[in-house]
């Protein structure tokens, strides 16, 4: 089998441009090389466990992309299992535009980044929302503290469909606050 993430995204419109530019034989054969990518293992667990924000992109009822940050304490974004995914949508501006494009079209992309690692990896998967009232069995009590503080108005479930990690060229290294403090009490721990 192909790898599975470019078998989902390389269209024939993608595959003329490669041919164009000179990189589609490359790319025919790195997708056999490389592993299918369609259940999270350890690593991608740990990765998605750390992060404390991602990028959502939604596809509108118009053909449109719509693309949210979504943000939280790391590990809002849960896995569930090695194929499923989910978070807390907290209260926010109220727009609602992610949740209604879910609603008309499944298919989503995560996106997520550690900045300054120059990690990133790219997730595809069918997305559903529920109300806090609605809630499948197996979503119940993983968000517990947030929905008990009424941060949290629904959880976004995502069916993993393929991911794939993302090189590292041209990502500039960032820092949080907190991972800044860190970076630095660790450079004067060496220092004693």
């Amino acid at each position: 089998m192909a790898h599975r993430f470019s078998e989902l995204t390389f269209t024939p419109a993608v595959e003329a441009a490669q041919r164009k530019f000179g990189s589609f034989d490359s790319m025919q054969s790195l997708r056999l090389r490389l592993p299918d990518f369609d259940r999270l293992s350890d690593k991608e667990r740990y990765f998605i466990g750390q992060r404390d924000s991602f990028y959502l992109a939604t596809i509108s009822e118009s053909g449109w992309p719509y693309i949210q940050h979504r943000g939280g304490e790391p590990g809002f974004l849960t896995v569930i299992s090695e194929t499923r995914l989910a978070f807390a949508n907290y209260v926010g501006n109220r727009q609602y535009q992610s949740l209604g494009n879910i609603s008309y079209q499944e298919n989503v992309s995560l996106f997520l980044v550690d900045y300054p690692n120059k990690r990133r990896l790219k997730l595809l998967g069918k997305a559903k929302f529920y109300l806090l009232t609605d809630l499948p069995e197996q979503l119940q009590g993983v968000f517990g503290k947030d929905v008990a503080q009424e941060k949290v108005e629904s959880i976004v479930q995502i069916d993993l469909e393929a991911f794939d990690w993302n090189c590292p060229q041209h990502l500039t290294p960032r820092f949080s606050e907190q991972e800044w403090l860190d970076k630095i009490n660790l450079t004067e721990g060496n220092k004693q």
